[in-house]
């Protein structure tokens, strides 16, 4: 086998592929990481993370990715900044091309997580993790007592405005129609929780703040009227990102078996996906929790779960 061959190769570099590569390591299997274009994953964007195990004060979450990634090496895990171009499951040794490189592998752990889907305005990306944020779970504990944004009109808008307001003083859902995606469920939870406000037929043209010396706060946004084109400002202390979530699973489409949204199918219980040797873990495959804690044990169990195959096949 040629030097660009590896018993196992992750493809994606959060929680749940530095967990896969810390165990499949320390299993002497070698693994090889490709980080892809955001190494660390999701929480490369995040500030502060209070709610991981074993960080009593919180830890950023560009620091706490660093801690993975070094521990995970620490045991032989080859952790390299490159982008994964194409995959070829159909044959093996599994064939992994990274941009002019091709590489080979017995079995595959696809951690490459999920992204939020973002209104992609300059001052949304400025003030991401100072008071603009993805996940109420994450973040909500930080607006006790202030005013927050939630955008978006489906399910997640609402659940994420009902968790919301265990803490704010105030939530208002700003939605682009005056008819929701939501489920009625979901929505009459929301319309009868009198913390909760809405505002219809609108969006967000830009996210108000601070950066004084560096130190960046949200002080509102301006909304604009998606039938008149007039626009207003608001005051509030954060804004969430409430309109879903998209797997980046892209790569892997016609490939692997996925859902009507693009998350993989893996077998209960497991992380094996409908190709023997292939492997799913983390917010790539789970749309309920994508939590770290959640993602780094599913890592967990997708190296356990290769590495297990890799015996069964005489490969390891």
């Amino acid at each position: 086998m040629s030097d660009n061959h590896h018993k196992i190769i992750i493809i994606g570099s959060g929680p749940a592929g530095l967990t896969a590569a810390l165990y499949t390591a320390r299993a002497n299997l070698n693994p090889v990481v490709f980080e892809g274009l955001q190494p660390g994953g999701q929480l490369t964007i995040t500030t502060e993370v209070e709610n991981y195990p074993g960080f009593e004060h919180g830890i950023q979450g560009p620091d706490l990715m660093d801690i993975m990634r070094k521990q995970a090496c620490r045991f032989g895990a080859q952790c390299l900044f490159k982008n994964v171009t194409e995959v070829d499951f159909s044959k093996r040794p599994f064939v992994i091309k990274v941009e002019d490189e091709t590489y080979t592998a017995d079995s595959v752990i696809i951690s490459t997580g999920a992204s939020a889907k973002l209104l992609n305005i300059d001052s949304e990306k400025k003030f991401m993790g100072y008071g603009v944020s993805a996940c109420a779970t994450c973040d909500g504990f930080f607006f006790k007592g202030l005013k927050v944004l939630v955008v978006g009109g489906g399910d997640t808008a609402m659940e994420e405005s009902n968790y919301l307001t265990k803490f704010a003083s105030e939530v208002t859902i700003v939605h682009r129609r005056d008819e929701f995606r939501a489920s009625k469920i979901m929505f009459d939870r929301a319309k009868k929780n009198p913390k909760i406000k809405f505002i219809t037929n609108a969006t967000i043209k830009e996210v108000l703040g601070n950066d004084t010396n560096g130190k960046k706060i949200v002080t509102g946004a301006v909304l604009q009227n998606t039938k008149d084109g007039s626009t207003w400002q608001v005051s509030a202390d954060g804004i969430f990102m409430g309109i879903g979530h998209q797997p980046n699973t892209a790569l892997f489409k016609n490939i692997l078996d996925m859902d009507e949204t693009g998350y993989l199918k893996i077998k209960p219980g497991t992380t094996y996906t409908n190709i023997e040797g292939v492997f799913a873990a983390g917010d790539v495959a789970d749309k309920t929790y994508r939590q770290a804690v959640t993602a780094a044990g599913s890592g967990c169990m997708a190296a356990i779960d290769a590495q297990h195959w890799l015996e069964e096949h005489e490969l390891a």
